[in-house]
């Protein structure tokens, strides 16, 4: 038994240990990992989140303030194409990079260890990364992902770059990025017009523009790109790598026109390309472009979500070191029940949306042994764009909230919550809008039968008998059903019926398996802490019960708020005496 966190000893959420203060995130991750690697992977988060709360949390609100400089030419009007960092992203780097191997470690064996470690590895080392900075986490992802292309598609005549962009040696290390959109597209990849030429030595040359590319500089960045006489729609699309530089050091024949003035995300060059010839080489195969970049679209849809995660992590401490010692009105405002009720709550959500992306993540992992024809696969596929897309909506609500919590300190840019804010409204925007994930999972459903794998796991997961569990499990069992048959009702009706309810139809998986997984694992905690049964009665009196509730009596957050919000155990048997509200 633990007793509750004291958030009063903290001046703010600096100068701490990121991973110790969030047991929510520990819980999440424990679940990912096998028992066997987070053996090893525990003390790996532990001094990675003791270096983000003493080191990167301080770089990280320089950088911001000074962001990155583009020189597209030189003194003498040559094309040089080169982006100017604060000298502290240089430091960021070889942490991140180096001594933790952000981009090793999925790809070789890391110190201490016999064989490279899993994805969700990486995406928790990245969650805490994005405590401090999520747009510093954009090219880290994107070079996993990179690699993860190179790793699935390459014949090993890019080696080189792979071997760059998953090496340990900052001063070998490359980095990689990910150019989709132009401007006539944007979310219709399908309509993208940049078209690669072919020459007689096997490279391609690449011409047209590519209007968002974050991270411009890369040297390891990969772009789709239309080959002659290749068909319209996304069956056109080849990939290409196209570096900065060409071998001989040479820039390549392209022209980095501006970088975005962006709301947030200010330590990542985001900008626009113009291809004039530039070298490129073909990953794969022709015409399999789209495919293989999904690959990568998945992970880093991912990494948007456990960025998210990060954001949530970082405001929610924020907000409860200020709650714990501001005094308002004769006492600290952390004692006050409707702040007590508001930090119960988003609690809540961190919870079950941590929950939900890193089982994600644990199913990525566990699809590249299974392959594609299994359940861990059509899971994977249908809980990825979802748990991208619920969490980036939480985190913008959860940042703009615990930015309310600090008053006006919480706009004021000495502190960090309006950077949480301005960073997070970027994440229902990257890798896919709300919409556009929301007709993903129509398709998934449609296409790769996702119901057939989402019904057994949910009703396996829900399948509980605990007397402190009986109201969550009730509601639960209910949603389920209604899931189902919404399932039935939407594969029957028109595609304009089916499209107007997609996101409606998100939202319910999300809700039903987050609180399925929350249920299942609150069940395997019960004989020792009932902290985690308070949390899924509280998310599914949330999402499943009709009316305010103001009638009802009900005060969980409150009176629980000790065991939700500051993490403090419960004993089992006073959960098993309590009557629901209804009784």
């Amino acid at each position: 038994m633990s007793d509750p966190i004291d958030y009063g000893q903290y001046e703010a959420g600096r100068e701490c240990n990121y991973w110790a203060l969030d047991p929510t995130l520990q819980a999440a991750v424990r679940h990912a990992y096998t028992d066997e690697e987070f053996a090893w992977a525990e003390s790996v988060l532990s001094e990675f989140g003791h270096v983000a709360g003493h080191t990167l949390a301080d770089t990280s609100n320089r950088i911001d303030r000074h962001g990155p400089i583009l020189h597209t030419y030189d003194k003498e009007g040559n094309i040089r194409n080169e982006v100017e960092y604060h000298p502290d992203q240089h430091e960021n780097e070889r942490i991140v990079y180096g001594e933790f191997g952000f981009t090793h470690d999925a790809f070789h064996a890391p110190p201490g260890r016999d064989e490279p470690a899993s994805l969700t590895h990486v995406l928790a080392l990245q969650t805490l990364l994005c405590y401090t900075d999520v747009g510093f986490c954009c090219p880290v992802s994107m070079t996993t992902g990179a690699a993860l292309v190179l790793e699935k598609f390459d014949d090993g005549s890019l080696s080189q770059y792979f071997d760059r962009l998953t090496s340990r040696d900052v001063d070998e290390h490359i980095e990689g990025a990910m150019f989709l959109t132009e401007q006539q597209g944007g979310s219709d990849v399908g309509a993208n017009e940049v078209r690669a030429e072919p020459q007689e030595d096997g490279t391609y040359q690449l011409y047209g523009e590519k209007w968002f590319c974050s991270n411009l500089d890369a040297e390891g960045a990969l772009a789709l790109a239309r080959t002659p006489d290749a068909p319209a729609g996304t069956r056109g699309l080849s990939l290409f790598l196209v570096p900065r530089t060409k071998p001989s050091g040479e820039v390549n024949d392209s022209l980095f026109r501006r970088l975005k003035d962006k709301l947030g995300t200010l330590s990542v060059p985001t900008g626009e390309i113009e291809f004039r010839g530039a070298e490129a080489y073909l990953v794969g195969e022709e015409g399999r472009g789209f495919k293989q970049m999904a690959e990568m679209m998945n992970y880093e849809r991912l990494t948007n979500a456990t960025g998210a995660l990060g954001i949530m992590g970082r405001g929610l401490l924020e907000a409860k070191v200020h709650a714990a010692n501001r005094e308002a009105f004769g006492s600290t405002i952390q004692e006050y029940p409707l702040l007590r009720r508001d930090l119960a709550e988003l609690t809540t959500d961190y919870e079950a949306a941590a929950a939900f992306a890193f089982e994600a993540a644990r199913l990525m992992d566990a699809r590249e042994e299974a392959g594609d024809d299994s359940s861990e696969y059509k899971l994977m596929r249908l809980l990825v764009p979802i748990a991208k897309y619920k969490t980036a909506r939480m985190s913008v609500e959860t940042a703009s909230y615990c930015m309310e919590v600090l008053g006006g300190n919480g706009y004021v840019r000495e502190h960090v919550t309006p950077r949480l804010l301005r960073d997070a409204q970027v994440l229902p925007i990257w890798e896919g809008t709300s919409n556009i994930l929301s007709l993903d999972v129509l398709r998934v459903f449609a296409r790769e039968s996702a119901h057939e794998a989402l019904i057994p796991y949910v009703d396996d997961l829900l399948d509980v008998d605990h007397p402190a569990l009986a109201e969550p499990r009730s509601q639960l069992r209910e949603a389920f059903t209604e899931l189902q048959t919404a399932l039935g009702t939407l594969a029957t009706v028109d595609e304009d019926h089916a499209q107007y309810h997609a996101k409606q139809l998100a939202d319910l998986v999300f809700d039903v398996v987050a609180g399925a997984l929350l249920l299942d694992r609150a069940a395997d905690e019960l004989d020792d802490d009932g902290r985690l049964a308070l949390v899924v009665t509280l998310f599914a009196r949330d999402r499943f019960e009709g009316g305010y509730g103001i009638d009802s009596g009900e005060r969980l957050g409150d009176e629980q708020f000790d065991a939700i919000v500051r993490y403090g155990s419960v004993e089992p048997e006073s959960l098993a005496a309590s009557p629901s509200p209804d009784d």
